[in-house]
């Protein structure tokens, strides 16, 4: 039965970690790959932190029951294996569903561009780059996505 908890337990760690989407500047999913994007051009205006929501796939919360599931049916014998395998299974569920939102959670910065056309945008991605106000910077628009990259 411990053979079996640990599969189950490693098919939940991957299956949370496959789960987890970037947000960069610099990072681009295989659809925005190979397509025209319009760039212009601007500077830094203001940059503030943020906080990212983690993702709610459901991943986390199936991994969890499952592992809450396996790890309940251990207690007692009989309808006490059934109740807890129950239990456990919600529990498990209401935490894999915590902590696939706390792993997913990321900082990021909310940047406010005064674009040389005269318009003020702002643009929210991932915390991976710095940026200063003042700085010059190119705006990146297209398939659906607005990066702000130097």
């Amino acid at each position: 039965m411990n053979a079996v908890k640990l599969v189950v337990a490693l098919l939940a760690a991957l299956t949370l970690t496959a789960c987890a989407t970037s947000k960069s500047g610099g990072a681009y999913s295989r659809d925005q790959t190979r397509q025209e994007m319009q760039v212009r051009l601007g500077v830094v205006e203001s940059v503030r932190e943020v906080a990212m929501e983690g993702t709610q796939s459901g991943a986390g919360t199936f991994a969890g029951a499952a592992i809450g599931g396996v790890a309940g049916s251990n207690v007692g014998g009989g309808k006490g294996q059934i109740i807890g395998a129950i239990l456990g299974a919600v529990a498990g569920g209401l935490a894999g569903s915590a902590i696939e939102d706390g792993v997913s959670k990321k900082t990021g910065l909310e940047i406010t561009i005064k674009l040389d056309n005269g318009q003020l945008i702002a643009v929210v991605q991932e915390a991976d780059e710095r940026f200063q106000p003042g700085e010059k910077v190119r705006v990146l628009s297209g398939s659906g996505a607005t990066r702000v990259t130097h």
